[in-house]
């Protein structure tokens, strides 16, 4: 180690990535060091060796999700995130990473980046431990400058999102003009993602939320803001798979990663259309809101339904109702099954729309029932002599299903 009697990281560097050489000077090892996110903001420069995760964040200025993935399962960023001291990291072969010591840049408990040393010919010792967190310090400095103005830059970006949001900006050049004032790659085709919790969301669930988004590197989330127990994302899907596949691929691991790293689960999730105009915000924000309430309201068998395309029918259940509420409809045959159900306090109703859900496989509908299966047998033949419904017939049976689901959607006593 090189003989230094002070503090080697004292006073202005005027950048990141100057101080990253510094450091990488002063341990003689390379440098990284990353924002909260694991987005690269400086690596240092002229050294010999390096791994195959460090070369793909200098490239991709951000640290593979796989990276991530594992040092969230080897216990290393949880360690970083209670911890001011440095961690030391062993090999993890599968994703390319080398021996390297890390340590969180942080101001209190909040943690605002991190500084990455590989340790390539040489393994830091206790004295470049004690430098490291010194390094640590004065990059904090450097992290709390680049902060300033970031909360009024915040607030400026929920305003305009509110606004596209509401139809209160309808004029893409406006839109257009906003973003770049506020440093946003306009980037498209992007839809509106709710994310929803149980409880309301706090600023550190809100830090949270973003932070898997950020990670997950499927979606790419231009524009955020939280409202009440909704978190929502303006995001472009990223990579090579079709978009939509992105999208739903990015709420499954959502799901997972809330309830494996932060504790939080019972989570909806809904998103809209792509859409290629940034003034057709709000018609994305619409159908998100609709695959929502579809799944409060139908529960079960639509909580899977996280895209507004993959409704189906579902998406014009809402003018069907209207059409019907104009001609006083009524489904004579369901109307009639909730009549002897409250006479003579069986449950026909519920038996039918169950296995017409499960799209009548009697095996499922018996074991979802609870009932053994000549008892559905005997109810379905019950049903077809109190209503003459025709099993055979599709068109009978897509109406009646469409009036089940309209019958709960609506919470209305009609039939």
């Amino acid at each position: 180690m090189k003989n230094y009697q002070s503090d080697p990281f004292k006073g202005t560097f005027g950048s990141l990535e100057n101080l990253a050489d510094k450091i990488s000077d002063v341990l003689s090892c390379p440098v990284t060091i990353e924002d909260q996110n694991h987005r690269l903001l400086a690596y240092s420069t002229h050294e010999d060796g390096t791994d195959p995760a460090r070369i793909a964040t200098i490239i991709g200025r951000r640290v593979p999700e796989k990276v991530v993935n594992s040092l969230w399962k080897d216990g290393v960023i949880p360690r970083l995130q209670e911890s001011d001291d440095p961690v030391r990291v062993g090999t993890i072969q599968n994703v390319g990473l080398g021996d390297r010591v890390a340590i969180s840049i942080r101001k209190n408990n909040e943690v605002l980046g991190y500084i990455w040393v590989l340790e390539v010919e040489k393994q830091l010792t206790s004295d470049d431990m004690q430098l490291l967190k010194l390094a640590a310090a004065s990059a904090k400095s450097q992290l709390l400058q680049m902060q300033i103005g970031t909360k009024k830059k915040e607030e400026n970006r929920q305003e305009l999102f509110w606004k596209m949001l509401t139809g209160n900006l309808p004029q893409e050049e406006h839109i257009l003009e906003k973003l770049h004032e506020l440093n946003i790659l306009p980037v498209l085709p992007a839809a509106v993602f709710i994310l929803q919790l149980e409880e309301e969301i706090t600023p550190a669930i809100e830090k949270d939320i973003l932070y898997l988004a950020a990670v997950n590197q499927k979606i790419n989330v231009l524009l955020s803001a939280a409202d009440a127990n909704q978190m929502l994302l303006l995001a472009s899907p990223v990579g090579k798979e079709p978009p939509l596949e992105l999208a739903k691929s990015f709420v499954e691991s959502f799901f997972t990663h809330m309830k494996e790293r932060f504790s939080v689960s019972d989570i909806k999730a809904a998103y809209g259309s792509l859409v290629t105009s940034f003034s057709h915000v709000e018609k994305s924000y619409k159908e998100a809101s609709s695959v929502l309430a579809v799944q409060e309201k139908l529960g079960g068998e639509t909580l899977t339904l996280n895209g507004y395309h993959e409704l189906g029918i579902y998406q014009f259940l809402d003018a069907i109702y209207e059409k019907q509420q104009r001609q006083s409809y009524h489904n004579e045959m369901i109307r009639t099954l909730q009549e002897y159900d409250r006479q003579h306090k069986t449950e026909l109703y519920h038996t039918l729309e169950t296995y017409l859900t499960l799209d009548e496989n009697l095996n499922k509908a018996s074991e979802v029932l609870h009932i053994h299966m000549n008892t559905l047998l005997y109810r379905l033949k019950r049903i077809s002599e109190l209503t003459n419904i025709d099993m055979k017939s599709p068109h009978q049976k897509i109406m009646i299903y469409l009036d089940f689901k309209m019958n709960r959607l609506f919470k209305q006593e009609r039939l």
